[in-house]
């Protein structure tokens, strides 16, 4: 509903503020809230009567939607006169307060007509701005109170902060000393960290020459500037390359104790400080000897990085030079054996005999692991009778004394080739030597006979990965007659022959595990590779040219090898 008052003089305002305050009186609006929109209208309609002319109020009210809603009352003061559009002109001002609820508005917004009920509604204006005065005083009274209390905890409070800036002071001594330990944990960790990464890079080759390539890299930029090896078994060598070793080195290596050449000390913990280098007086140099079990091999001279050395990088390069030093002599000492291991494999390797009609071809590639010497052999020669003989073996483990086992194994065999018999007669007694002879070393072995004008292949097996073989045609087919058991284990056998046709222009395949096994897929895929190779081969090829034939059969086969193990390869051609 909305309530509309026509304005031209003082009495007809004085009308619409009684009005407008009885209207919201009775709509349930606070005293303040009242006295603050009629204070407001009585403002605004004093400037409207200044102005002249005529004015409207009007009056509404927005009832409550809900149970929880609240009403609003809003009042407009417009230019009683329409615009060129005959409409009325905007509001030349607005406001609007809420009430809670519905009230009894009866008659509350009917127009005055008497001055007494006029000066009567002026007087309980006066009452409202008294009461509204009155609780102002009660709140500044209560300002008042809460001021002095929050006087009281602001003293409080600059006491405690007192309190908080001492602790603050200390918290940030213990924050700083904290951090400095933290960072001298970080540098420490940071350094064993990459004491452990470099000696496992360095003890994870056996090649000497290899671990001095890999020190420089490891040093340089993060712990030197440049990184000058001496070992005394090269000194020729190396004074060819790099000249006169300086003063500090030549200590070094003499009392056996890192040595400090500079301008200044170094004060580093167990390091001796000498005068500058006449070589390099501009470069501080550290020349540290590098150790081994019976006297140091060599001198290593370093240059410090940019931000020079600590004393903990000091000690942490000792330790690293005295790794590095047991590393080169450990791979010093393995050159060595290794030296010795492959000179005993080449004197054991046999030049194989040339036979009208058949052709041998055989390859042997040690492990690039280890000693490089394992117990694969193979060997072929002629039986009294006429017939030759072709065996492969593989004795297990490595090292020399697996080599020596296959040397014996390889020795006994010929011997007992000279008394004639049959291949499985031949591996039963070669069963019986090896148990009688090493009870905890086996191996497996196949022996395959070739008798001249005739037109097939005798052979046996102990616990060795069956032959291929090859038909002029170019099928292949595995030889996997049942064998016998491995060579020494603690059984009595008694092996058996097989007999296979072997037309002209057959190739008959031996080999040890080592070429066809692998960790992730077993032994069985391996054979069948092999199988795929060799029937790859053409007839002619074979027949020209068996040397070349079998490189071409090993190149596939040891494109994913580890060459964790030896790979003997035989091949038996019959001419066609």
């Amino acid at each position: 509903m909305t309530h509309t008052w026509q304005i031209t003089t003082v009495t007809d305002a004085a009308r619409a503020r009684i009005a407008t305050a009885r209207f919201a009186a009775a709509h349930g609006v606070s005293t303040l809230e009242r006295t603050r929109l009629v204070t407001d209208l009585s403002a605004q309609l004093r400037q409207c009567l200044t102005k002249g002319g005529t004015w409207q109020l009007s009056l509404r009210a927005d009832m409550p939607s809900g149970d929880e809603g609240h009403g609003r009352i809003t009042a407009a003061v417009r230019s009683g006169e329409t615009n060129a559009a005959g409409t009325g002109a905007q509001p030349a001002w607005q406001a609007a307060v809420e009430f809670p609820e519905r009230g009894n508005v009866a008659g509350a917004a009917h127009v005055i007509r008497d001055r007494t009920t006029i000066a009567d509604a002026l007087l309980s204006a006066d009452e409202d701005t008294a009461r509204v005065l009155k609780k102002l005083t009660e709140q500044e009274e209560l300002v008042a109170f809460h001021r002095e209390e929050l006087h009281q905890t602001n003293q409080g409070v600059l006491a405690l902060h007192a309190e908080l800036d001492a602790a603050g002071r200390a918290q940030q001594e213990l924050f700083a000393a904290e951090r400095k330990a933290r960072t001298e944990a970080e540098s420490a960790r940071r350094r064993l960290t990459f004491l452990a990464d470099a000696s496992a890079a360095l003890t994870a080759s056996l090649n000497h020459e290899e671990i001095l390539r890999r020190l420089p890299q490891l040093l340089v930029p993060a712990y030197a500037r440049s990184v000058d090896v001496w070992l005394f078994a090269d000194d020729e060598d190396n004074a060819l390359k790099h000249g006169p070793h300086p003063a500090a080195a030549v200590v070094a290596a003499r009392r056996g104790r890192p040595q400090y050449a500079a301008d200044h000390a170094g004060d580093f913990p167990g390091v001796d400080d000498q005068p500058p280098s006449a070589l390099h007086p501009a470069r501080p140099l550290l020349c540290i000897p590098l150790p081994t079990r019976r006297a140091p091999l060599g001198v290593v001279t370093l240059t410090p990085p940019a931000d020079g050395w600590s004393a903990d990088d000091a000690i942490m390069l000792v330790e690293l030079a005295r790794r590095t030093g047991i590393a080169i002599d450990n791979a010093q000492r393995f050159e060595h054996s290794r030296d010795i291991a492959e000179t005993l494999q080449r004197a054991l390797l046999t030049d194989l005999p040339t036979t009208p009609g058949l052709h041998l071809a055989a390859r042997y590639l040690p492990a690039t692991h280890g000693l490089n010497i394992g117990g694969d052999w193979y060997d072929a020669f002629r039986q009294p009778d006429g017939s030759l003989v072709a065996v492969i073996g593989d004795v297990t483990g490595h090292g020399l004394h697996a080599a020596v086992m296959m040397s014996q194994l390889r020795t006994a065999l010929r011997a007992y080739a000279v008394d004639g018999g049959t291949p499985g007669q031949l591996l039963t007694r070669l069963h019986t030597f090896l148990h009688h002879l090493q009870p905890d070393l086996y191996a497996t072995a196949v022996i395959a006979r070739f008798r001249p004008d005739e037109s097939t292949v005798t052979w046996a097996a102990a616990g060795h990965p069956p032959p291929v073989l090859r038909t002029p045609e170019g099928e292949v087919r595995i030889l996997d007659a049942k064998p016998g058991a491995m060579l020494g284990i603690p059984l009595e056998q008694d092996i058996r022959d097989h007999t296979a046709h072997l037309p002209p222009g057959s190739t008959l395949a031996l080999y040890t595990d080592g070429l066809v096994e692998r960790r992730a897929h077993g032994i069985d895929p391996g054979i069948e590779r092999l199988a795929e190779a060799l029937s790859a081969q053409g007839a002619a090829e074979l027949d020209r040219d068996l040397e070349r034939s079998a490189d071409r059969i090993l190149d596939p086969m040891l494109r994913d090898s580890e060459r964790d193990d030896d790979v003997c390869l035989l091949l038996c051609h019959i001419n066609g």
